[in-house]
């Protein structure tokens, strides 16, 4: 008897995005062709495979399955990436009011104090921001006992360090580093496979039970970076066969790429495997297993097994990789 040869997928996967409310949400994320009723939505996992959000598979032959099961599974799809865990989260938030002021421990402390969970480094990719929008991005305090000090009197105008910002800029988020993103601003975010955020500060805001949000003042002391480290990130830029590249970072947990396409543009799948998100305009991608709509508001892995592949259209993605 024969034996049966699988077939290697040789396109594009799509998922299906989650949807979070959250308190400072709004319903900007309407503008990637999501449907929903909220007013307080704050964030779509568009790529997702931890246990708070799972992106389901919305076509092809593992339809239905999540990206949990996909990796765990199929793990050729995935250049037989070693890690047990799939690596990265991307999101979209939708920052219609301040979010609190918080900071992300390293694999190391999130593996000791929260149950194995990974770390937190972060990207953004501002996709747009009201004018005079701003981030909180690192701090004043040059030694741990100012730092403590200032946040138990509360000078949180003297402690944090704001950067105004516009559509297109972009921040390397390493773990340790004091961060917020301020009213106004809508990006998206490349983020190792976490969901642990230490809050330091919240507004005293109140939640819809009329309680204040939980604070995490002695996790976040412990692993905040003081004196705040500043980090350049070694921006790159090529054109090659009709794609402009842009090339934002090349880190320990992932890299990450913009790819700009006007008309057509040809390219190889060469990595383990690469996740894509439409954040502007629409087009269409031939791969050897056909043609594959691509709009706005898509998120999709880019198999180890696809090759080859066309895009066509005025289209804008983000992509990145471990």
């Amino acid at each position: 008897m024969r034996k049966k040869v699988r077939k290697e997928v040789r396109s594009p996967i799509f998922l299906q995005p989650i949807l979070q409310e959250r308190i400072w949400g709004g319903e900007k994320l309407k503008r990637f062709n999501y449907e929903f009723t909220s007013d307080f939505i704050g964030e779509c996992w568009g790529i997702s495979a931890h246990p708070h959000g799972q992106s389901i598979v919305r076509n092809g032959k593992y339809k239905g399955f999540t990206l949990e099961r996909l990796w765990n599974e199929n793990r050729k799809l995935f250049g037989n990436y070693k890690k047990r865990k799939f690596p990265i989260l991307v999101k979209i938030l939708d920052a219609n009011k301040d979010l609190s002021v918080q900071v992300h421990p390293n694999d190391e402390f999130a593996s000791l104090y929260e149950n194995g969970e990974l770390g937190k480094t972060e990207f953004w990719y501002v996709i747009d921001c009201k004018e005079g929008a701003e981030i909180v991005y690192g701090h004043h305090a040059q030694t741990k006992e100012q730092f403590i000090k200032m946040i138990e009197q509360g000078k949180w105008g003297e402690l944090l360090h704001r950067i105004p910002i516009r559509p297109g800029d972009f921040f390397y988020v390493p773990s340790g580093t004091i961060h917020a993103l301020c009213e106004g601003t809508l990006i998206l975010e490349i983020q190792q496979n976490s969901d642990t955020t230490y809050r330091l500060y919240d507004y005293d805001r109140v939640d819809s039970n009329g309680e204040k949000r939980e604070l995490h003042l002695e996790k976040a002391i412990s692993v905040s970076n003081v004196p705040h480290k500043d980090f350049q990130l070694n921006i790159q830029q090529r054109e090659e066969n009709g794609v402009k590249i842009t090339t934002f970072v090349r880190g320990k947990y992932f890299s990450v790429y913009k790819w700009s396409i006007e008309l057509k543009g040809s390219l190889l799948q060469d990595k383990v495997f690469q996740l894509a998100s439409v954040i502007e305009g629409e087009g269409r991608m031939y791969t050897i297993e056909g043609e594959f709509p691509l709009r706005k508001g898509d998120h999709i892995i880019l198999p180890a097994t696809l090759g080859k592949f066309i895009i066509t259209g005025n289209i804008t993605l983000i992509v990145s990789h471990p």
